[in-house]
């Protein structure tokens, strides 16, 4: 009998990109942790679609996606506006290396294979909030360009 997988999502290929392309620092996800010391060395990337259009002829996905490069100093009314700067701009310089050649997106045990094609930043990351919260964070909207199904 044959096994079902399930289908990919933008969100899911959007957060297993970004794992890619950061490696190992760094979380990444759709929800921020609660734990903040899982994360305060190294920043979290937030995700969250926010509109794109599939292809109509091809099986070609485009979401854009809203990233929030959050970073923390728990304890300090300081935010570590340098960590969150750091992490959108790995992450907007991470893109590039997505035009060489497909990159899988490693996704959950049962869900389909999905590769991305490109992606890149539509808006320049842009500091949020104030000075005055131990929370630092830039957010900016990313194109993902992918195909699932193993194509």
């Amino acid at each position: 009998m044959p096994t079902t997988l399930n289908r990919a999502n933008s969100e899911l290929v959007a957060v297993a990109f970004l794992k890619a392309i950061l490696g190992q620092t760094g979380g990444v996800g759709t929800k921020l942790p609660g734990d903040q010391s899982s994360w305060a060395a190294t920043g979290f990337a937030q995700v969250a679609g926010v509109g794109g259009s599939p292809n109509p002829y091809a099986p070609l996905r485009r979401p854009v996606v809203g990233v929030t490069a959050w970073a923390v100093a728990p304890g300090s009314k300081q935010p570590p506006w340098n960590v969150a700067a750091d992490l959108a701009e790995r992450i907007v310089a991470g893109c590039y290396g997505a035009y060489q050649s497909p990159v899988e997106a490693i996704l959950p045990a049962g869900f389909e294979r999905a590769f991305v094609q490109s992606a890149y930043a539509l808006t320049e990351p842009r500091r949020i909030g104030a000075d005055d919260s131990s929370f630092a964070r830039f957010v900016f909207d990313l194109q993902v360009n992918w195909v699932g199904g193993g194509i």
